[in-house]
């Protein structure tokens, strides 16, 4: 496998934040080096059950994940495993219930926290973290800039040809502050300038990337449930791909056939939502 790609997930940005507070990705689409679009969440729009479509390419009701209590090692074809089926190697930063989801569970805090086996069927390198004692006074998140560093560092140790980061930052940041405040306006500023230096650098090297949410939140900061707060998020394309109109708006479901295109990888049957890029 020759191609590589880099899929970002910022978890919980809604795509009235997105279009209004991240410059730097704006700025992209504005000269022309990256396309933009509206990115709608599968129902429940809860984290769990978004990662676990986002990778699957089938709906909660289908997989089986209903939310984030209900987290277990799943059973279709994921994008991991079809981009290990032909011959491409794989790593994640993420929260821990990726791993869950796609490599094994339960969760070994010592075994799971950070592993590198070549010879997985699905994540090769995985960097991994819990927010053990999360809550609305204590938001025991990662820094973000180190999250990209250590994705960097897995790509050009390694030679990912599919990598993918999840940061619960901002998530975070809305269910605490809720949204149309300072705090979370600079949140979304602080994250824009973080990663900006490091999609330059991605795509230097030759990674095409996506940068989405899984899922949006409302005023109250609240997700799960049906509404275009709650669902919709935008997806930023940097490559070479032909996409659809600016006004189409990508169903979740697309993301897992459309990635596995992208990267010369079989896409399996499950996966039934339309490729995007071209």
């Amino acid at each position: 496998m020759d191609n590589r790609l880099l899929l970002i997930i910022l978890d919980g940005v809604p795509w009235r934040n997105w279009r209004r507070l991240f410059g730097n990705l704006e700025g992209w689409v504005k000269s022309g080096d990256a396309r933009v679009w509206k990115h709608r969440a599968v129902l429940p729009s809860i984290s769990a059950s978004c990662y676990a479509s986002i990778h699957t390419g089938v709906a909660p009701a289908e997989h089986g994940c209903t939310g984030n209590a209900n987290v277990f090692r799943l059973n279709h074809p994921d994008i991991f495993s079809q981009v290990r089926l032909a011959g491409g190697v794989t790593g994640a930063v993420a929260h821990s219930f990726w791993s869950e989801f796609f490599n094994r569970t339960p969760f070994d805090l010592v075994r799971d926290i950070e592993y590198d086996e070549p010879d997985s069927p699905t994540i090769n390198h995985g960097r991994f973290h819990t927010m053990t004692g999360y809550g609305h006074t204590n938001q025991m998140t990662p820094c973000d800039v180190d999250l990209f560093a250590t994705l960097t560092s897995l790509c050009q140790r390694f030679g990912l040809n599919y990598g993918m980061l999840h940061t619960c930052t901002l998530d975070s940041m809305g269910h605490r502050f809720r949204h149309d405040c300072a705090e979370m306006n600079h949140a979304c500023f602080t994250m824009d300038e973080m990663l900006a230096p490091f999609i330059r650098r991605w795509r230097e090297v030759g990674y095409e990337v996506i940068v989405t949410a899984d899922h949006g939140q409302d005023d109250l900061g609240h997700h799960g449930g049906r509404c275009e707060l709650q669902q919709d998020a935008a997806l930023y394309y940097f490559g070479p791909a032909e996409g659809p109109p600016e006004d189409t708006v990508i169903d979740q479901l697309q993301l897992a056939p459309t990635i596995l295109s992208r990267l010369g990888a079989p896409i399996p049957r499950t996966m039934r939502g339309g490729v995007f890029l071209h």
